[in-house]
């Protein structure tokens, strides 16, 4: 039995490892971009907005189709649609069918895979949720460290449609055969992880607890996406972005410890959380996001603080993904988890709205990213005092209250 536990998580990991690379490598493909459809930044981080906003909105449809179509078969549509997107964006010649076909066809391709590996995982590891979630967003945070250098060295050789049709179809095969392991944990007559509890859907929605918890995702989202999204701008502006540490350029290598950090916190501070507390965790997580935001736009001028404090970042930010959704299944229990972190996964969408065209919208009409960073920084620090001082005593009161009667 614990063997297939952690086969399972491997071929979870490699799906959603395989998908990671168009929110995670967004960024390389923006200067040259631009160029070809010659359009302002702000319009071209629409795109991006509409990949997660689309990833997150269909998020809820796929906890709904999950009851009934083998989270197996939906993964591998997933996996399909994400390479297509990629395939098909290397045929465009307008910025509108770009909207189409990598934000549009990605973010649903994205969305599917993500939230179905997520709750299967949950389903799998029910006494450590945190370490759960964790691991399965670490897979899609890490997964594009692999591809960074690639894509960045075949995108200088052959341009950016050679780039993403080459990798289209990668990455719609290794998903592929990755999702052909996957099992569900009634397949394998495992009891004790199928047992059912908790609220619908429509009960969650109405309640405090989940409004004060998408507020606070979107929030940290905002912050972490607004790099993620626009990270090769920023080191242009800070003129990094040509640079070499130890013979390696800069702004992937940068892309490339982002991953590692964005990866190996999702289970990191997942497993502290099932230990020392969700809001506890959170508190201070959130907290060192802001602090190395903080340190990088002081130091960013120099590439090997540019370099390491990025990472630093995605340290703070990443675990939004394991401790969200461990806290939500924590509060309301199973019984429709896919659909309930679905909707709240849809936060995740309003952050990429504010950290990606608004972003580099006010980015351009200040001249400068000081005011951007500056609502970043407030957003991370308001989010560590809501989980502290209202989340924790707020979800204390509710489970007290409706567990014991």
């Amino acid at each position: 039995m614990i063997a297939v536990k952690w086969q399972q998580m491997i071929a979870g990991l490699l799906c959603m490892g395989a998908i990671s690379s168009p929110q995670y490598v967004w960024t390389l493909f923006t200067p040259a971009l631009r160029t070809d459809f010659q359009t302002s930044a702000a319009a071209l981080q629409v795109t991006f907005s509409l990949l997660i906003v689309l990833q997150t909105l269909f998020s809820p449809i796929q906890g709904w189709l999950s009851h009934a179509i083998h989270p197996r078969t939906l993964i591998m549509l997933g996996v399909v649609i994400t390479g297509s997107s990629w395939v098909l964006t290397g045929q465009v010649h307008s910025l509108t069918m770009l909207y189409l076909t990598y934000g549009g066809l990605g973010g649903i391709g994205t969305g599917i895979v993500y939230v179905g590996v997520v709750s299967l995982l949950m389903q799998w590891f029910p006494e450590n949720r945190g370490m759960a979630a964790g691991a399965a967003a670490a897979g899609y945070g890490m997964g594009a460290m692999v591809t960074t250098f690639p894509i960045s060295h075949l995108l200088a050789a052959s341009g950016w449609r050679m780039t993403m049709s080459i990798f289209g179809l990668l990455m719609a095969l290794a998903g592929l055969l990755a999702a052909l392991f996957l099992k569900t944990p009634h397949q394998h007559g495992t009891q004790e992880t199928t047992g059912i509890y908790g609220y619908t859907t429509g009960y969650v929605v109405k309640t405090r607890i989940f409004w004060l918890m998408f507020f606070m995702m979107a929030l940290m989202a905002t912050s972490g996406l607004m790099v993620t999204s626009q990270l090769a701008q920023i080191a242009a502006d800070f003129g990094v972005a040509h640079l070499s540490i130890l013979g390696l350029a800069a702004l992937p290598l940068a892309m490339t410890l982002d991953r590692i950090a964005n990866g190996v916190t999702r289970p990191l501070f997942g497993w502290v959380s099932d230990h020392f507390g969700r809001e506890q965790t959170m508190a201070f997580a959130f907290t060192l996001e802001a602090i190395a935001l903080t340190c990088w736009l002081a130091l960013a001028n120099h590439p090997v603080a540019f370099v390491l404090l990025s990472g630093v970042v995605f340290l703070g930010w990443g675990e939004i993904f394991s401790l969200f959704p461990a806290t939500l299944t924590d509060t309301f229990g199973t019984r429709d988890a896919s659909r309930n972190y679905g909707l709240l996964y849809m936060a995740q969408g309003v952050g990429a709205v504010f950290g990606g065209p608004l972003a580099a919208w006010l980015h351009q009409a200040s001249g400068n990213w000081h005011p951007v960073f500056a609502l970043a920084i407030g957003g991370d620090l308001l989010t560590a005092l809501l989980a502290f001082a209202v989340l924790r005593p707020m979800r204390r009161r509710f489970m007290q209250s409706t567990y014991r009667a």
